[in-house]
């Protein structure tokens, strides 16, 4: 009977001894990630007024220097972007099909870049139309386009989860255009509010509101502070006449932490020394644990 004890004792031991050791071995790592965040003014060239030929395969070098991309305005030269991909990449554009078809009409213009490695990281993808736009032919004709969001869930192998937000609100400054603006961020805040309690959150893209203004700045706010978002960088050098409308905020979750490690505008030129787009593009690094 002694024995039958000992030996029942040395095995529940054995197992408890091996079970702390895996458990140690799962903890999470700590890892870095970079965001870069690009409007790349990919309208037709006959309205960019300006060469896309040259300028898209540079914004695409660009990408490549990141982790994650997420590009807005990617409507009429994607096809270039995919001409120069340099390394093994997660591509997808966010679209539907219930979107009416005209020569002028454009997809949402959303672009996801991933070079996250796989299978360490899983990527899920789904894109979410807004249901109100302004303007057709006024207002900065948004109704072309499909406006809406790219939602990017990222896991890691070491549990690591963080829910990607990319979206371009409606633009223009009248008081239809904000109203809808403000529906739009309403739409993404019912679906974070939904889809990500406690969740750790990126939310990033052409807002379409501009910093100084005390109208689109009180709508950010409370957009902002209803997610408990923190701002990371915006966009906006003083060195050009460009608005502040481009922004990267983040959030913690309960089991994954974000911090931001550095943020800054990337250097974006042609061989003529003009710029890659008509906003600036910021990037992000982020320490994930």
């Amino acid at each position: 009977m002694k024995k039958l004890i000992l030996i029942t004792t040395l095995y529940l031991f054995c197992n408890v001894s091996w079970a702390a050791v895996l458990s140690k071995d799962r903890i999470p790592v700590a890892v870095e990630m970079s965001l870069f965040v690009y409007n790349t003014h990919g309208l037709p060239a006959v309205f960019a007024r300006d060469n896309p030929k040259e300028r898209f395969p540079k914004i695409r070098n660009l990408a490549e220097g990141f982790d994650v991309s997420l590009l807005q305005e990617d409507f009429a030269h994607h096809d270039l972007l995919l001409q120069h991909v340099k390394s093994p990449t997660h591509i997808v554009r966010g679209a539907t099909e219930d979107f009416p078809k005209c020569w002028v009409c454009s997809g949402s213009g959303l672009t996801l870049i991933s070079k996250l490695e796989k299978p360490y990281w899983k990527i899920r993808t789904t894109f979410i139309p807004f249901k109100q736009c302004s303007g057709w032919l006024t207002r900065s004709n948004d109704c072309f386009a499909q406006k809406g969001f790219q939602l990017i869930v990222l896991e890691s192998n070491d549990d690591h989860r963080i829910y990607v937000v990319n979206t371009h609100l409606d633009a223009g400054g009248s008081k239809a255009d904000r109203e809808v603006r403000a529906s739009q961020l309403d739409k993404i805040a019912l679906t974070l509010e939904a889809e990500t309690v406690g969740e750790a959150v990126f939310f990033a893209g052409d807002l379409n509101l501009d910093w100084e203004s005390p109208a689109d700045n009180l709508l950010l706010q409370k957009f902002v502070n209803r997610l408990d978002l923190v701002l990371a960088q915006k966009g906006g050098n003083p060195s050009n006449d460009w608005k502040i409308l481009d922004y990267i905020y983040y959030r913690s979750g309960t089991n994954t932490s974000i911090s931001a490690i550095s943020s800054g505008e990337v250097d974006t030129l042609t061989n003529r020394t003009e710029p890659l787009s008509d906003h600036p593009a910021l990037f992000v690094n982020f320490r994930i644990e």
